[in-house]
């Protein structure tokens, strides 16, 4: 088991707290950034598609 003296050796990691406390960030980071990223991506790509809809049934009317 593991025990700390206080909070600052918690934060510490026993030395490794930087690559632990990075890592965990980067992480965090990427869950809340990916999902906005899909759905953005998402709705420019149905955009897209409604325009070239519409551009080849106004080709296809003429």
């Amino acid at each position: 088991m593991i025990y700390w003296n206080s909070f600052s050796d918690f934060l510490a990691m026993g030395g490794y707290g930087l690559y632990v406390w990075g890592s965990f960030g980067v992480t965090a980071a990427v869950m809340l950034i990916e999902p906005i990223a899909v759905a953005r991506h998402r709705k420019t790509t149905i955009a897209r598609l409604k325009r070239q809809l519409r551009a080849e049934s106004r080709t296809t009317a003429e």
